[in-house]
């Protein structure tokens, strides 16, 4: 069954090069030209990624993604934006988007994303099984059970997004072993062959923290290696 994306963009001129070249390549568009009419269709069609933007009429980007969020969705949520702004890109971030693209993009690194983040969200966590889980990573406090697709500590079980439990598992599974952004751009986000803003792996490495460390200020688990990249320290 094809895959529907959700076009919020209130430019018809960029709405209709999206719809045409998603079309294309075999997915079905919708369409909403302001923010109360794209989280309607978010809500109500639960498509299976949305590219949204952030100037919009009626309800911002910022407050749609928000909202989203608040419902409960994990859609992939990718950012349009002309603006440059690091503060803007880190608060959409912040809010639950996975990632975001600033205008004019090249339509070959759009549809990479666009896939990438399909691609990323068709993992399905496994039925719980009264059969020992035959995937799990013991390493120190934190556990990981890669057949249920969780994570725990100290043997509670961590509230996190796909995103989160991605980025903890390839530190986890390559312990002491740092990676560049740019590396884990291309190994969690899927973005083969990677150059660019690498801000989301900044982001996404706070939010983990605050769900995994004792002290997200003073961490013991996701440690950086300042001017390297980041490493799980078991």
């Amino acid at each position: 069954m094809g895959k529907t994306i959700l076009i919020v963009e209130d430019e018809k001129n960029i709405v209709d090069i999206l719809n045409y070249n998603l079309t294309k390549e075999g997915y079905t568009a919708l369409e909403a030209y302001d923010g109360e009419a794209g989280l309607q269709l978010a809500l109500e069609q639960d498509p299976d990624l949305i590219l949204l933007d952030l100037m919009l009429p009626k309800k911002n980007g910022f407050d749609v993604c928000r909202e989203i969020r608040q419902a409960g969705r994990t859609t992939p949520i990718l950012m349009l934006t002309a603006r440059e702004e690091e503060t803007d890109k880190v608060l959409g971030l912040e809010l639950g988007a996975d990632d975001y693209i600033t205008k004019p993009f090249s339509m070959r690194e759009l549809m990479a994303r666009v896939k990438a983040n399909i691609r990323r969200s068709n993992m399905v966590p496994a039925e719980p099984s009264s059969k020992p889980a035959s995937g799990r990573l013991e390493l120190g406090r934190i556990t990981i059970d890669t057949d249920l697709l969780m994570a725990y500590k100290d043997g509670a079980p961590l509230d996190l997004t796909q995103r989160e439990y991605e980025l903890l598992k390839f530190l986890a599974s390559n312990p002491g072993k740092v990676f560049s952004r740019e590396a884990l751009m291309e190994n969690v986000w899927n973005y083969e062959g990677y150059v660019g803003d690498v801000r989301a792996v900044d982001v996404a490495v706070r939010r983990l923290r605050e769900k995994v460390e004792d002290d997200p200020a003073s961490p013991q688990f996701v440690v950086t290696r300042r001017g390297l990249g980041y490493l799980f320290n078991a």
